[in-house]
């Protein structure tokens, strides 16, 4: 890629962050307040709906590509299916927001647009497996995608719950994925992940390191259902066994939280749709730790994911099964760690 190339890409993300930051700020004039209650951080109401910003960036940058950037596109069909979803999954987000619906709305509008992007023919159905040949599953494609898209659609919003945690993790995994991409010549990718990384720099300055507004679900679905749409895309990198764990590597701090916090729960004998403070990132603070710092770590773990993604990009197929558990060890660490302060903290069921 030339020098003038990257610039141009540059201005282009600047331009679309600059949009972001503009809507964010119009979204706080607005003031459609979070009200505090006793599951959430806060103790004043905040202005949410600032992941319009993010929305709109995405788009606007995803509608230029589809006109003017034939090279980055994918074949119409996934490009279509894309934007279909992605705009589908903010407007409902939006009303969320705006009406505060049931889980079960908003889990059946995730499936509706999993189901637009998976039906246009973009999901995984081929694993390049080290010791073995590559594997073809076929139409069990199909479900295992829709599960993954759920899943981290509704881990990015779990974790959106500190001030500039979502938004810092995933702009963490969205400029290691550009970069991941790049080297693989998966420009779709490169430019997604670049479209979504303006929308959060021009939001996380009014989220972090004090908050001014959240995201809302319409930022924190919108921004886990378009990585897990990355991933997908990403599984088809030719050049890198087992690239389908790239973004699962990326989001391993998310993604552990919540998958922990749900067998927690479950194994508790609690239902898992109700509302709760149980969290890794929610039991830290609540023992004392520093939000901000807290946020700071899961950011951390984002960069650690990457990290992890390019020595596994490098080594030999032999070796990619045993980097992917690398990012598992901090995430013990940390619950170890935070375990320890609860009990300390006198916080129940820890």
């Amino acid at each position: 890629m030339t020098a003038t190339a990257l610039l141009s890409h540059a201005v282009f993300i600047a331009a679309l962050a600059l949009l972001s930051a503009g809507l964010v700020r119009l979204m706080i004039g607005v003031g459609v307040m979070d009200q505090p209650d006793a599951r959430k951080a806060h103790d004043r109401p905040i202005p949410k709906g600032g992941g319009v910003g993010i929305v709109a960036a995405f788009l606007v940058g995803i509608l230029v590509l589809y006109q003017f950037a034939q090279f980055s596109r994918l074949a119409d069909p996934y490009f279509r299916g894309v934007i279909l979803a992605s705009a589908l999954i903010a407007l409902v987000a939006l009303l969320d927001d705006l009406r505060d619906w049931p889980f079960t709305v908003k889990l059946a509008a995730q499936m509706a647009a999993a189901l637009a992007a998976v039906g246009s023919g973009l999901y995984v159905h081929r694993f390049a497996i080290p010791y073995v040949a590559p594997v073809d599953i076929g139409a069990w494609g199909v479900p295992v995608t829709l599960a993954w898209v759920l899943f981290a659609t509704n881990a990015m919003n779990f974790i959106d719950g500190l001030d500039g945690l979502a938004g810092g993790v995933g702009l963490v995994a969205c400029l290691f994925l550009a970069l991941i991409a790049a080297g693989q010549h998966g420009w779709f990718v490169y430019f997604a992940s670049l479209l979504l990384a303006a929308g959060l720099i021009g939001f996380l300055p009014f989220n972090f390191p004090r908050a001014r507004i959240f995201m809302g679900d319409v930022g924190s679905q919108f921004c886990g259902f378009v990585l897990a749409v990355l991933a997908v895309a990403a599984s088809r990198f030719d050049g890198v066994a087992l690239s389908f764990l790239l973004v699962p590597m990326l989001l391993s701090g998310v993604l552990f939280d919540v998958a922990f916090t749900l067998v927690r729960r479950t194994l508790a004998g609690q239902r898992i749709t109700a509302p709760h403070r149980g969290h890794l990132y929610q039991v830290a603070a609540r023992a004392g730790m520093d939000a901000r710092l807290v946020s700071l770590i899961a950011w951390g773990f984002a960069v650690f994911g990457g990290l992890c993604c390019l020595g596994f990009i490098a080594a030999p197929a032999a070796a990619k099964p045993w980097i992917v558990l690398l990012p598992l060890g901090p995430q013990l660490v940390w619950l170890g760690y935070v375990r320890k302060r609860a009990r300390r903290a006198g916080i129940g069921a820890w």
